[in-house]
């Protein structure tokens, strides 16, 4: 399990750091435009924050994996990271339009992949917490 905490981990740090090209990859600029000052402040501030979430998500698992599968209080934090991260791929699935990523080759296979990646960690830490074999 502590493998797959830091696979985890890994992945989460790189994902904080994508977050960097969201404004120009999704031409936040002219997007963003039309919004009010508070809505298009929002949007850039809660984008930066959920970067700083993750990373810091992904830090925990990469510095204290065995903390995080050994201790009743790492257990604990992965029952939380398990209903969080089960929850964003309930989202993937039924939040998100198909019409964003569907007949698109790129987009299509980045919700594939991260629909993948979110049960991915919805089983890891779920199955800390359970004390399953995953």
């Amino acid at each position: 399990m502590e493998l797959h905490l830091r696979i985890i981990g890994t992945l989460l740090s790189l994902l904080a750091f994508v977050h960097i090209i969201f404004p120009r990859y999704f031409n936040w600029k002219k997007e963003l435009a039309s919004l009010s000052l508070i809505n298009r402040q929002m949007m850039q501030v809660h984008t930066i924050f959920i970067a700083f979430t993750v990373l810091l998500i992904g830090l925990l698992c990469l510095t204290s994996a065995h903390e995080l599968v050994t201790t009743e209080l790492g257990r604990r934090i992965t029952l939380g990271l398990g209903v969080f991260w089960a929850v964003r791929f309930i989202f993937q699935l039924f939040v998100y339009s198909g019409e964003l990523w569907k007949g698109k080759r790129f987009e299509t296979t980045v919700h594939i992949a991260f629909t993948f990646f979110w049960l991915y960690m919805s089983a890891v830490f779920f199955g800390i917490y359970f004390e399953l074999a995953v």
